[in-house]
């Protein structure tokens, strides 16, 4: 069936739903008290809402698969019999995929479709070495997902990656801390803990480096973060 079909029929079943609830009360005008007014008031609006937030679920993830079929999109050289619908660059390609994401998170910022464009968006921005972009990106999937959401605490990652490129080692410091922190959340600690000891080393805090490579190296020794933390402690030591 057609999505215009659908959303027809949809519109349909609301008003007809509409059309029973007010024949209903019609009917019984008489008899019926406030309640079953109101009632009946509460089931037109909770169909609507149902129906209303189907339509905008479907358009934003509609946005979203557009997005992403650029993402995918091939890399060919422009001219050649196979370059129809692919770009000439990566860069291109990442380019013309973050409109389309900037597009659908813009469009249904706060659906779950939405949120991740607008992560998408970020992380691309970030790709291209824009990190004042790719910290506001984030700091928008952060407000509007909730705290406890998961796109809020992945957010949360990468942005302190982009402070982090953009030399905001405090507040990058900080975040990475404090995500370390939460063992029972669905970030690894191991590998937050190598982006933080990396974030350290960046910010000339050797000391705090080498506690937190100890740390994976002791706390997480199967880790696959454990050998980039001993290298990272022999240039330590080394230097």
């Amino acid at each position: 069936m057609k999505r215009a079909e659908r959303h027809h029929l949809k519109e349909n079943e609301l008003q007809r739903a509409a059309t029973e609830v007010r024949r209903f009360y019609s009917e019984r005008q008489q008899q019926a008290s406030w309640v079953f007014a109101v009632a009946g008031a509460v089931a037109v609006v909770a169909l609507g809402y149902f129906f209303w937030r189907e339509h905008v679920q479907s358009r934003a993830h509609e946005l979203l698969a557009q997005a992403t079929t650029v993402q995918d999109a091939r890399i060919a050289v422009p001219g050649t019999p196979d370059a129809k619908g692919t770009f000439p660059t990566e860069r291109a390609r990442l380019q013309a995929a973050l409109v389309k994401f900037k597009a659908a998170a813009d469009a249904y910022p706060s659906t779950d479709a939405g949120l991740f464009a607008r992560s998408q968006e970020a992380a691309g921005q970030l790709a291209l070495g824009n990190s004042a972009l790719a910290i506001t990106a984030y700091q928008d999937v952060i407000a509007r997902a909730g705290s406890s959401s998961i796109y809020a605490q992945t957010a949360r990652l990468g942005l302190a990656e982009a402070q982090a490129r953009g030399g905001q080692y405090d507040q990058a410091i900080s975040t990475f801390r404090d995500l370390s922190q939460r063992k029972d959340g669905p970030l690894p600690v191991d590998g937050i803990l190598m982006q933080l000891g990396r974030t350290y080393r960046d910010a000339g805090k050797r000391a705090d480096a080498q506690v937190t490579f100890n740390r994976i190296v002791q706390e997480f020794p199967d880790s696959p973060f454990t050998a980039d933390a001993k290298r990272e402690l022999e240039t330590l030591n080394k230097s």
